[in-house]
């Protein structure tokens, strides 16, 4: 798999990055496996997690499979701090204390001396010097060799960045993570804008649009999809309205034409997009990933590009007139 670096930084990922936010819940042991070896045999290197996944048994999965089926050393694992689900209530704590909990929490469970990435998980209520502090603590500590920020929105962004790029020995903000895919385009408002202007790489998640734009509920909800469960049909349900079925529709046309699955169609349209460096795939299992690990190789023709852009909110403006090199 193409590897790409990610912002102003040194450091390199593949351009398809894998999501845990089902692992150790929706999706097995076993899966997981397959999951991880799957991806590790196409090239892929970046493993996205969080210290909120399934209470931290998505961390200490990791682990596991860090011992069975890849050494720790060949990938690079992102993980997040800050945010919790305590008595089926959200907390966001991104005090210095609570953060550093989370950071020595999750090398833990990870069973590891460091993490690759370690990101705030969302915007908080802390003073901001605070908890941009924590993420200087674990780069001078060693326990990170690269921090980065989640959900911001792109004024938040720029500050946050700004902030770290403007005190000498500060630690330079890396990455960041927010929602984007053809039924999700707010980050071009201001979040895209930042991260070109700041250096920054970006990790969109949701890339297939919570599984939406995969065609798969076209027809009604799948028994066995997210939008069946009760503790994520909150999730995929904000994308089943009236509005997204032109853009499905789109997508499915496209892929008709291309001789391309959806989640394919989807998929090339983010990684491709300005400022993108990897999506985060939330696949469940081997069968749903192959597809998606598929698309290497591929590019979406500029004119399907452009017309995805209009049928979904409008030109995106800094979109080269001729597509990557691949």
């Amino acid at each position: 798999m193409e590897m790409r670096q990610v912002g102003d930084s040194g450091l390199q990922v593949s351009r398809l990055g894998l999501g845990t936010l089902t692992w150790a819940r929706d999706t097995s042991a076993d899966d997981a496996r397959d999951l991880l070896a799957s991806f590790c045999e196409a090239g892929g290197n970046l493993i996205d997690t969080a210290a909120a996944y399934a209470g931290g048994d998505a961390e200490r999965l990791i682990a596991k499979l860090t011992r069975e089926v890849v050494d720790r050393d060949e990938l690079v694992i992102a993980t997040k701090a800050g945010f919790a689900i305590r008595n089926g209530k959200r907390i966001t704590d991104t005090s210095r204390r609570a953060l550093l909990r989370d950071l020595e929490g999750s090398l833990r469970r990870l069973d590891t001396d460091h993490v690759d990435i370690w990101q705030v998980h969302a915007w908080g209520s802390a003073p901001l010097d605070e908890t941009l502090s924590a993420l200087d603590h674990a780069i001078d500590s060693g326990k990170a060799r690269y921090v980065g920020i989640s959900n911001f929105v792109g004024w938040q962004t720029a500050q946050a960045a700004t902030w770290q790029q403007a005190v000498p020995g500060r630690a330079r903000i890396t990455s960041t993570q927010v929602e984007y895919s053809l039924l999700a385009r707010r980050a071009e408002v201001e979040v895209l804008p930042a991260v070109r202007a700041l250096g920054l790489g970006l990790f969109p998640w949701s890339p297939l649009g919570r599984g939406v734009l995969t065609g798969k509920y076209r027809t009604g909800i799948p028994r066995d999809s997210r939008a069946a469960t009760d503790h994520f049909s909150w999730f995929t349900e904000p994308y089943l309205q009236t509005r997204s079925r032109a853009v499905v529709e789109a997508v499915g046309r496209a892929a008709e034409g291309l001789d391309l699955h959806p989640l394919q169609v989807a998929l090339l349209w983010v990684r491709d997009a300005p400022g993108v460096t990897a999506p985060l795939l939330g696949a469940r299992t081997a069968a749903q990933l192959a597809p998606a690990l598929a698309v290497e190789g591929k590019a979406l023709p500029t004119e399907i590009a452009v017309a995805l852009d209009d049928v979904s909110g409008g030109r995106l403006t800094a979109r080269p007139l001729t597509p990557r090199d691949h």
